[in-house]
């Protein structure tokens, strides 16, 4: 939740557009302002107060704690100009937030952290749990030291400056300066030392401490050892959820037995509990109390299998019990590894300390790293078209792959350090091959194209290369169809129909019947990829088909590179219009027997009734 908190009629008539925009994230704090910034540190994840720096710096400053803990505090000055990032910047996510303000308010964000204001991600920032010397390791980053980057685990990062660099095939073990382990293994001294120790809540708010309260930390045997390194060097530990823990449980299972059960499997194998992705168990114990108790504390889902999909995963410790009792020889061993993987700790049972029969079993498995495909569309080519989401997961990436000329686009919204595979046009196959290898090579890639990835654009290539052994994330954009719409006024307003006039791909037989039927069912059709140098004939003769349907003065749009600076419109009739001045940047809209010129605009009624009788209309 973040608390709105403000002191003037200004102030709380900007806290209104806030609370307006996101009613269900934000609330609005009455009363005296002292009083109700305590009561919104208290309550809420985040605040926002529309007040001076100064005035907000001191009304805090005995509330502040600690900054794992902190909300973010974002300040709005009176006029709206401004949304400073004053506290919290990354573990209270007001950097983020502070955006989002300026946004909604038109204010220009101020974030003052170093690692933002040069574009360098904060190791605190990458999605997962760290530990260490953060300050110390971010602060090598920023002046530009050598950084070692050890993948004991190879997962899915974004890009790195080029000062971050992986050891040497044939390195000692010997290593020394700052460093960045990804790793799910606990040191053989049970912790991660450093000025900037953060192995206290995670997303969850679970500790370490939380799973190994009165065992000796010196207990059991790590699964090898990290990397040596001197006593003075500042490294940060990043635990990517690499771990999958399958568990089964006799009804009734007391949720400390499961939990004590996890926690003696994951200290044995010198395993962090911060890396520990999910639970994993049977279908029919998906309402056991005691694991549904056991994931919520953990701070990860429940996830269940049938015991078909169990059944079918070979274990190295089937028992007759389980195939008895829930259908599969084996729960806790296969539900681990349903999804592959390696197998770090067999099945083993609970221990009761009444000397009574173990109610719960569980297995440790390490997942494989998946790479990450982010299939984004940039939209049609103005900035402000291009959505948060698709900005986001343009900084997230680590490799971006894309036409070059889009690249050239939002190039400057790349971390340092980002590897661009950029090629000309026609090689969209092979733009996706690429992308999906790098995926399966571990690497956050993001593969661009422009308007919607997925409309006539890269999301159908990269999808037909990409298999199951990789995560993909759809990020959409606003199709050509759509920004031309907006500026020839509201074509689109009833069924409408987009085909492609390129015969590259799609025999033209195909495309003319298609164009036949959208000109029978009296469809609205957008024509993408109209004409080029080498394909003049397709355009007039489907206008022609198009002119068989509807009436020569049929409204037409031409619109040019909609949204970009040298972008231009216009509205013409299927009669008049010259195929001539049309070319690839082009989309045409043929508006349907309804369609009507109004103002300079081109509108498609809602509806064929709604025409004939406005009034009736929502």
């Amino acid at each position: 939740m973040i608390g709105l908190i403000s002191a003037t009629a200004a102030g709380a008539v900007a806290a209104q557009r806030l609370a307006s925009a996101w009613p269900e994230r934000t609330r609005v704090y009455e009363g005296p302002v002292r009083d109700a910034v305590g009561r919104a540190f208290g309550e809420c994840e985040q605040v926002v107060c529309f007040l001076a720096t100064g005035a907000v710096v001191r009304l805090i400053a005995p509330l502040l704690g600690d900054k794992g803990t902190d909300p973010g505090v974002v300040c709005v000055d009176e006029a709206g100009r401004f949304a400073v990032s004053l506290v919290g910047g990354h573990a209270g996510g007001a950097n983020a937030l502070a955006v989002e303000v300026g946004e909604v308010l038109g204010a220009e964000p101020v974030v003052t952290t170093a690692t933002d204001a040069v574009g360098v991600p904060g190791l605190d920032t990458l999605g997962m749990p760290v530990e260490g010397d953060v300050a110390g390791v971010s602060r090598a980053l920023l002046d530009g030291e050598n950084v070692e980057l050890d993948l004991e685990i190879s997962w899915p990062l974004p890009a790195l400056p080029p000062n971050v660099r992986r050891p040497a095939p044939d390195a000692t073990t010997e290593r020394g300066g700052p460093a960045i382990v990804v790793t799910d293994r606990v040191p053989a001294g049970g912790r991660v030392s450093g000025p900037e120790e953060t192995l206290g809540a995670d997303r969850a708010g679970r500790t370490e401490e939380t799973l190994t309260a009165g065992r000796p930390r010196g207990a059991g045997e790590p699964l090898g050892a990290l990397p040596h390194r001197g006593a003075g060097d500042a490294r940060v530990v990043l635990r990517p959820p690499s771990l999958v823990v399958g568990v089964g449980a006799s009804r009734g299972a007391p949720t400390d037995e499961v939990l004590g059960l996890i926690e003696s499997a994951l200290h044995d194998a010198g395993l962090s509990p911060r890396s520990l992705a999910e639970l994993a168990t049977v279908d029919a114990k998906a309402d056991e109390p005691g694991l549904v108790e056991a994931a919520a504390r953990l701070g990860v889902p429940l996830v269940t299998h049938s015991a078909e999909e169990l059944a079918a995963v070979e274990v190295p410790n089937p028992s007759d019990a389980p195939l008895a009792a829930v259908g599969t020889p084996s729960v806790a061993e296969a539900a681990a590894l349903v999804g592959g993987g390696e197998l770090l700790v067999p099945k083993r049972k609970s221990e009761r300390a009444d000397g009574k029969p173990a109610m719960a079993t569980c297995a440790v498995v390490r997942r494989p790293a998946r790479g990450r495909l982010a299939v984004v569309g940039l939209g049609p080519g103005a900035r402000d078209l291009l959505t948060p989401r698709a900005k986001a997961e343009l900084r997230r990436a680590s490799v971006l792959v894309g036409l070059d000329q889009y690249v050239d686009q939002i190039r400057d919204l790349l971390r340092p350090g980002t590897r661009i595979l950029e090629s000309g046009l026609g090689a969209e196959e092979e733009r996706a091959r690429t992308a999906v290898a790098e995926a399966r090579r571990g690497q956050a890639v993001a593969l661009i194209g422009s308007g919607d990835a997925g409309v006539y654009a890269m999301a159908s290539p990269a999808l037909a290369e990409a298999s199951d052994d990789i995560d993909v994330i759809g990020v959409p954009g606003v199709t050509a169809a759509l920004a031309a719409a907006a500026l020839l006024g509201a074509p689109l307003g009833h069924d409408h129909v987009s085909i492609s006039l390129s015969d590259l791909h799609t025999p033209w037989e195909v495309i003319e019947r298609r164009v036949r039927a959208a000109a029978e069912a009296d469809i609205v059709v957008t024509f993408y990829n109209p004409r080029s140098r080498g394909r003049d004939w397709q355009l007039p003769k489907a206008l022609a088909i198009l002119a068989g349907h509807r009436e020569p003065t049929t409204p037409v749009g031409v619109v040019r590179n909609a949204s970009r600076p040298d972008g231009s419109h216009r509205l013409t009739t299927l009669a008049a219009l010259d195929p001539a001045t049309v070319d690839m940047m082009t989309v045409v809209t043929v508006g349907n027997t309804a369609t009507r010129e109004i103002a300079g605009r081109m509108v498609t009624p809602r509806g064929y009734r709604w025409q004939e009788n406005p009034e009736g209309a929502e």
